[in-house]
């Protein structure tokens, strides 16, 4: 794996400053079923880190005391967490939003039986990772029988009520290139989505969120190994759009890894940048402990090269593009 963030840290990236705190989003681990090219967590089955049960009492505490709408629950795969739906019930109980950043496939993994239902029973948000509408695409960039089993754990949530309009169960798709290209224009590619996957599978959702791949770890490195990352990192600078400065989701939205580190933006959370710290924090990396003190008083954003790849063309966030 090569080191990115030494090809990024010095950056012309314009200053940025957080609004307010809407979105937790918390990094469970990263155990994953999948291995997946794009994946900038470089997720896998061999992974161990996973956040352990003190931690998942801070960010419950935290979300408790503190005027936060939305967790936002990732990975890897954060199903396989085994205090995951301990978690979802408790959030949930406090009057705070839950999204389930879910892979599809790991509706059908030994041990998740009955996890689409609990899902739907708690009217947790599912955004579902599917980078095509074609099985040769999906599979070549997820592996082998992933369109397949995507194909089934999307009907199986549409069976629940899933993406159906007036259900209340939000279903929403990801879309991301197959290699280093900038997303095409999200609202006709969500049309087309929609068409073919109702024609040959009748298959409903709400949104496609289109999302630009990062050249930070597992897709960084594959760019420097096959000689790319030169050019990837010129098509985001040159496609450079300031207006969506505003809407870049570290403005509102706080990431926390799996042993409670705090950072702006879980791109900065795989690069090991933390949040900026100030001279009455003893800890050189702010943890969810400090979360009161740095919510006071830490109101910058870091930034690095990579901030391109929320800024080009359409924009690009956890929610997909931010301009049209």
């Amino acid at each position: 794996m090569h080191a990115i963030l030494p090809l990024i840290q010095k950056t012309d990236f314009p200053a940025l400053h957080r609004s307010r705190l809407e979105t937790l989003q918390v990094n469970l681990g990263y155990r994953c079923n999948q291995t997946c090219l794009h994946c900038h967590v470089n997720a896998g089955p061999t992974r161990k880190e996973m956040m352990d049960e003190g931690t998942i009492s801070l960010v419950l505490q935290i979300l408790a005391d503190n005027n936060i709408s939305t967790l936002d629950l990732t990975g890897g795969a954060p199903e396989l967490h085994s205090m995951f739906r301990d978690i979802v019930i408790n959030a949930t109980a406090l009057g705070v939003k839950v999204i389930d950043r879910c892979n599809l496939t790991i509706l059908f993994e030994p041990g998740q039986e009955g996890l689409a239902e609990f899902l739907a029973q708690h009217k947790v948000e599912v955004v579902a990772s599917l980078p095509c509408y074609s099985a040769k695409n999906v599979d070549e960039q997820r592996g082998d029988g992933v369109f397949e089993k995507s194909i089934a754990g999307l009907q199986l949530l549409n069976s629940l009520g899933y993406g159906h309009e007036g259900s209340g169960l939000v279903l929403n798709l990801v879309y991301n290139p197959l290699g280093p290209s900038l997303p095409p224009a999200q609202a006709p590619l969500q049309a087309k989505y929609k068409e073919e996957l109702f024609e040959h599978f009748g298959i409903v959702f709400n949104q496609l969120f289109t999302v630009t791949n990062m050249p930070i770890q597992r897709f960084g490195s594959t760019l420097v190994s096959r000689g790319q990352f030169k050019d990837y990192m010129h098509l985001l600078k040159t496609n450079y759009a300031a207006g969506n400065l505003d809407s870049v989701m570290c403005r509102t939205l706080l990431s926390v890894d799996w042993q409670g580190y705090l950072y702006d933006c879980d791109f900065n959370q795989q690069l090991g940048i933390s949040i900026p710290t100030t001279g009455t924090l003893k800890n050189s990396r702010p943890h969810l402990k400090d979360f009161e003190q740095y919510v006071s008083q830490g109101k910058l954003i870091r930034i690095a090269d990579h901030c391109y790849g929320c800024t080009a063309g359409q924009g690009s966030s956890c929610g997909g593009a931010l301009v049209e």
